[in-house]
Formats: structure tokens, C-alpha cells, sequence
């Protein structure tokens, strides 16, 4: 039976290392984030990004925008934070309205002020080695890893998804630890062959927000598991992992709420102090 791998416990030395730094801050950083309209999901991690903002002194700017708000006027909106001296990060809340595109929108925040690490720039410096500010999932899911003291050199990790948020930027931070990465996506699973490759993963890595969509008897005997996908099925939250049985031949396996949930609110604090870091 697996252990469970929480990121609560985590999460919360790392506040206290984060608290203690900013502590020592000569000014108090300033997170502004934009949310564009009112989706329920987005609110609730506003939430939540809130409540950890103030436990750990960090002073929070909820800007809340009109669900009919154009892409230049998001466009101005940002330019007018990356111009005040007093805004050290910026997030862009999730999801946004169809008429705006995130990728675009995201070059437009200022590399040393993103803190979600999506500006192409903060992207580029992982493939180089030299990461400052880094995406928040994929840095949860490397703490998580870093928990269990894993040698990651040499180990077949297979990543199931590959968007731009977490798959991509996090297979860039394995192979940077010498891991043997396999990243799988819509094309592996109409060539047939995702049981294959997730049957020999060492470390299976699930990002795809697709419930059960992994069934737990093709998991290798002893393999580290950790779902980062967050589903609701009938009231409940669930991951993208078939979790009951994935437990069973699993060693270590995160729980659906509470595995990498709680270190990307963390790791989004973290990455605003270094950003209030490199403007100092």
C-alpha cells in the first residue's frame, strides 16, 4: 500500500522560510491580480491566494474586471502595473473570457513581475539551466519529489500531458536532473500506446484533467505517483489517476484534494519574492 505523498506539510515549511524573507524585506511585496469576469473557480483560488498572501505579509490587489473586457484593454491594463514601481507580481486569474488569449496576454507582464513564470523569457531560462522565477505547478511537483529524497538521475519518469502550464516547463526541470523523460499527450493515446508507456514509468506524472483517465493496474509495481489533475464527479473531487487501485502497487502516491494543490499557491508567494528580489 502506497504512502501518501501531502503537500500540506510542505507547503507549510516552506511559508515559514517565505514569511521569514519577506521579514527581512525592505518594503512589502505587492501581488496584483486581474481576474476577468466571474467564474466560481477562479474566485475560489483568489481566495485562497488571498488568505496566504496576508499570513505571510504579503499585501494582495484583487483587480476584478468585466467578463465583456476587450484583449487591449487587458493589454493597457497590464502595461499600467508594469509601469507602477509599487506592483512587484502580476497574475492573470484562469480562465479567461473566450474573446482573450492567454498566451498571448502573458507576454505582455514584465519577465521580473511574472510571477506564474509563463513569460516566454522565464520559460527560455529553464531550457538553459538558469530558471529564476519558475511555473508554480511543475515547482509543487519538483518539491514534492525533493520531499521524498529521490535521485532522479537516471529514472524513467513518464509525464502524461504536455500543456504550456505544467507538462512541458516540468519535463525541461527533469531532464535538467538527468531524468529519462517520456511525455505522452492525445497523439500516445490514438497510437494506443499510453498504458504501455505509463506501465513503465518509475514516476508517473498526470496533468491532463480528465477523471480516471490513468486506471491504476497499469502502474508499475512500486512507482512514485503524483496526479496533479483536479476533477469533479457528482460533488467530489478526484484526480486524473484511478486512485483505489493505483494505492495498492503504488509506493508513494499524492491524494486528490491536498497532493500538489497546496504547494502551487506557495510557490506562487515564493516566486514573488523573487521578484521583489530582482527589482530591489
Amino acid at each position: 500500500m502506497a504512502q501518501l505523498l501531502e503537500g500540506k506539510p510542505i507547503a507549510a515549511k516552506i511559508k515559514e522560510e517565505i514569511k521569514q524573507e519577506v521579514a527581512g524585506l525592505e518594503i512589502k511585496p505587492v501581488l496584483a491580480s486581474i481576474i476577468v469576469g466571474d467564474n466560481p473557480g477562479a474566485l475560489a483560488y483568489v481566495k485562497s491566494q488571498t488568505k496566504t498572501a496576508e499570513g505571510l505579509g504579503i499585501n494582495y490587489q484583487l483587480h476584478q474586471l468585466d467578463v465583456l473586457t476587450a484583449e487591449s484593454s487587458l493589454i493597457e491594463f497590464i502595461e499600467k502595473l508594469n509601469r507602477d514601481k509599487a506592483v512587484n507580481g502580476i497574475i492573470i486569474q484562469m480562465p479567461l473570457p473566450e474573446q482573450i488569449d492567454y498566451k498571448k496576454i502573458s507576454e505582455f507582464i514584465l519577465p521580473e513581475k511574472d510571477v506564474e513564470g509563463m513569460h516566454p523569457a522565464n520559460i527560455g531560462k529553464i531550457v538553459f539551466g538558469k530558471a529564476g522565477i519558475l511555473p508554480c505547478t511543475p515547482a509543487g511537483v519538483m518539491e514534492l519529489l525533493e520531499s521524498i529524497k529521490i535521485n532522479l538521475r537516471g529514472k524513467e519518469v513518464v509525464v502524461v500531458g504536455h500543456s504550456e502550464i505544467v507538462g512541458k516547463p516540468l519535463a525541461l526541470l527533469l531532464l535538467e536532473k538527468f531524468a529519462t523523460v517520456t511525455v505522452c499527450h492525445i497523439g500516445t493515446s490514438e497510437a494506443k500506446k499510453l498504458e504501455e508507456h505509463v506501465g513503465r514509468a518509475e514516476i508517473l506524472i498526470v496533468a491532463v484533467g480528465k477523471a480516471n483517465l490513468i486506471k491504476g493496474d497499469w502502474i508499475k509495481e512500486g512507482a512514485i505517483v503524483i496526479d496533479v489533475g483536479i476533477n469533479r464527479i457528482e460533488g467530489k473531487i478526484v484526480g486524473d489517476v484511478e486512485f483505489q487501485t493505483a494505492e495498492k502497487k503504488a509506493s508513494y502516491i499524492t491524494p486528490v484534494p491536498g497532493g500538489v494543490g497546496p504547494l502551487t499557491v506557495t510557490m506562487l508567494m515564493r516566486n514573488l519574492v523573487a521578484a521583489t528580489k530582482l527589482q530591489l
